[in-house]
């Protein structure tokens, strides 16, 4: 049974920090990519970045560029989101997402149809 566990959600002065972590088990990564997703108020779920597990390869959402930071621990099977510079319109569910891709040189997709595996999400609030 594939499970995605996000934990490191909370409350946070705008200006401030956060790291999420995705915790995987019953998948092993390989040629997936690992993404973040949000899901404001009244918003629908949109992308914040993804890292290809083979190779490293990453994206990020113009809004978060410079900001955020996805990186990965091989051993831990694990996915980190370092957020830096927190502002209001952050705030959101985040949600950690697998996708298989399906092929060693595909480019890091950004639909949320594309990914298979979801996690449960984690509240992240920003305030002014």
């Amino acid at each position: 049974q594939v499970q995605l566990v996000e934990s490191g959600g909370g409350l946070v002065q705008a200006g401030g920090s956060l790291r999420l972590s995705c915790a995987a088990s019953g998948l092993t990564f390989g040629n997936y990519a690992v993404g973040w997703f949000r899901q404001g108020p009244g918003k629908g779920r949109e992308f914040v970045a993804a890292i290809r597990w083979r190779g490293g390869s990453m994206d990020y959402a113009d809004s978060v560029k410079g900001r955020f930071t996805i990186s990965r621990d091989n051993a831990k099977n694990t996915v980190y989101l370092q957020m830096n510079s927190l502002k209001p319109e952050d705030t959101a569910v985040y949600y950690c997402a697998a996708d298989p891709l399906g092929s060693p040189i595909a480019a890091i997709r950004k639909s949320v149809y594309d990914y298979d595996y979801w996690g449960q999400g984690t509240q992240v609030t920003v305030s002014s």
